[in-house]
């Protein structure tokens, strides 16, 4: 192409059309549709919650002078003379006590017509002198011990105590109004007044209005526990399901809230009463504000569904012929990226641009896959020698020694260790060159170990206590070769060499696994730090190491361990003053499979 054209295809020429499709035609009517949607819900709201708002005023106002009605019936019976007489002193006999009996009950009888509430107990401060009285109305003598009583005996302020149901009771929830009272000339406590106000009394000040369905008046306690449920009273005695709605009743005498109960929405007004610790509430279902607009929201998501399709319909007519054949070579660009090179890029017949890319982009594949694979022999190549260096760097010093000791053995003692001392030395070399191949097995491995300590205590006199500790089903691993006897040579040589008496090492082997571990283990003087740090140090292009010949072995087991398995596979040495504990990695390897460098 001649014109320099720029195309940036970030995400995609087919995303961008669709986005400016939406930015410009669906987005501002979604965003019309929504704020119309708010707006109604908000204004419907508004207007429920002041109408909500005045219905609970209204409930509060008459709930408040139904309850200074009560007080004031409450005060009549307590100014009775009649009942503060008998209440005056406990009855001092069987006799008395019965007629205390008949007489209190008598005038709680005359006066329950004059209480507007369900029902009204009078307690003596004393319940325990007055059984048989305690039985006539069905309260145990150890009320004295409860705590709503106990509270009463303490205050001279009215209190108030939700009961719920009990067997064999009233079976529904009771709001007690309990007072206690003194004499008329005198502080002395006389008894007290429980006066309990039933559904039927609280149902005529907390109704729903009958507009809505499934709305419910709730009487709530400070601490925000339902005392009286007008919706059968399903809540009463819980807590209410949204602490952020009784959080908010504490911080203002009025208002409302949407919350969330059981997955449903309701609108939540309240007022807080003046003259008690108390707040009525009132919690509309948003579903039945909403009615109407949702019937207006389904002809709007349909007008939409369908303003969609066509927009899409447009969009992908525009975008398959001219975007998609991009977009399809951009996403094999970027396995391409990924390292992917196997994909077949299919031929494009077009005579445009498009088809020039597609050819062009095909022929760069295919020249990537060539260079790639002759990186991949080169590197091979270069591994194979730098192994064959390596396996030539091994310190030839020990073979020079073990023949001239063989030289010195015969010519001064003739013996038949000579012998023996040979046949280690030719079972050492078989051992080790293995007939060419790089892999031999542990087994192999030990044996060519153990021929080398046999060679080493001949050679100097003295006894070299090494143990193994490999199992049986372990020997027929596959193991690279060369890796065992020099680990053990350093042990030998620098580790141990100068305490025989007392030193020792140990070989071992275990399988973890995919893997073979084998630990050396020795309790000499340790190998120096500056040897172990200069491991990782890459070698002399001559074969030398960094330090010259003290540490070859170790850098050639280390090295060629890195070269064929990878670096996770190098040597793990801890030394100390104490000893030495070296540690190899080496895969299992299958049948016929030779590990290559990482």
């Amino acid at each position: 192409m001649n014109s320099p054209v720029s195309l940036r295809l970030a995400p995609s020429l087919r995303n961008r059309m669709i986005l400016i499709f939406f930015m410009i035609i669906i987005v501002p009517f979604l965003l019309f549709a929504y704020y119309a949607h708010i707006k109604a819900i908000e204004g419907i709201s508004n207007a429920n919650m002041t109408a909500s708002v005045n219905y609970l005023q209204q409930s509060k106002g008459n709930f408040e002078n139904y309850l200074e009605s009560l007080n004031d019936q409450i005060n009549d019976l307590i100014g009775n003379k009649q009942l503060q007489s008998l209440l005056s002193r406990p009855p001092e006999s069987a006799a008395e006590e019965d007629a205390f009996t008949l007489s209190l009950i008598s005038l709680i009888y005359q006066k329950t017509a004059s209480v507007d509430a369900f029902r009204f107990h009078v307690y003596p401060i004393d319940p325990s002198k007055y059984a048989d009285y305690m039985s006539t109305i069905g309260e145990p003598v150890d009320v004295e011990h409860e705590s709503w009583f106990r509270k009463s005996l303490v205050t001279v302020s009215p209190t108030w105590r939700l009961s719920m149901p009990e067997e064999g009771n009233y079976q529904r929830p009771l709001l007690t109004y309990i007072k206690r009272f003194s004499g008329l000339y005198d502080q002395v406590p006389r008894g007290i007044i429980a006066t309990d106000l039933s559904e039927d009394q609280l149902k005529r000040f907390f109704s729903p209005s009958g507009k809505m369905t499934d709305q419910k008046v709730l009487l709530l306690d400070e601490e925000g526990k339902v005392i009286y449920d007008s919706h059968a009273n399903a809540w009463t005695g819980y807590p209410f399901p949204s602490g952020r709605f009784i959080r908010q009743t504490a911080s203002g005498a009025q208002g409302s809230q949407t919350v969330t109960i059981d997955g449903s929405k309701y609108l939540a007004t309240y007022v807080r009463m003046d003259s008690y610790p108390w707040t009525i509430a009132s919690l509309t279902p948003l579903s039945e504000l909403t009615g109407t607009i949702a019937e207006i929201n389904r002809l709007l998501v349909i007008f939409l569904i369908v303003y969609l399709v066509c927009c899409i319909g447009v969009v992908f007519y525009i975008t398959t012929y001219f975007t998609q054949p991009i977009v399809r070579l951009v996403r094999y660009m970027r396995r391409l990226e990924e390292g992917n090179l196997q994909q077949i890029i299919p031929h494009s017949a077009r005579k445009d641009e498009v088809g020039w890319l597609y050819r062009g982009y095909g022929s760069l594949i295919r020249r990537i896959e060539g260079l790639i694979a002759d990186a991949s022999r080169a590197e091979r190549q270069k591994k194979e020698l730098e192994f064959q260096v390596l396996s030539h760097q091994i310190n030839p010093h020990f073979l020079y020694n073990t023949l001239e000791s063989i030289r010195w053995k015969a010519e001064n003692h003739g013996r038949s260790e000579i012998s023996e001392m040979v046949s280690a030395l030719g079972n050492l070399l078989r051992l080790s060159l293995n007939q060419g191949k790089e892999i031999t097995t542990l087994g192999r491995e030990i044996e060519q170990v153990k021929a080398y300590v046999q060679i080493e205590q001949a050679r100097m006199g003295r006894t070299i206590r090494i143990l193994y500790s490999v199992d049986g089903e372990l020997k027929d691993v596959p193991f690279l070769r060369l890796l065992l006897q020099p680990l053990v040579e350093n042990a030998i040589q620098h580790s141990i060499r100068d305490n025989f008496d007392q030193g020792k090492i140990l070989l071992s082997a275990r399988r973890e696994g995919d893997e073979l571990i084998v630990d050396l283990v020795d309790n000499g003087s340790g190998i120096p730090m500056d040897v172990i740090e200069k491991l990782e140090q890459n070698s002399d292009p001559n074969g030398k190491s960094a330090e010259g010949a003290k540490g070859v072995g170790l850098r050639n087991v280390n090295d060629r361990l890195k070269l064929y398995f990878g670096d996770n596979c190098k040597l793990h040495i801890e030394t100390s003053s104490e000893g030495t504990r070296i540690s190899l990695r080496h895969p299992i390897l299958k049948d016929g499979e030779l590990g290559q460098g990482a």
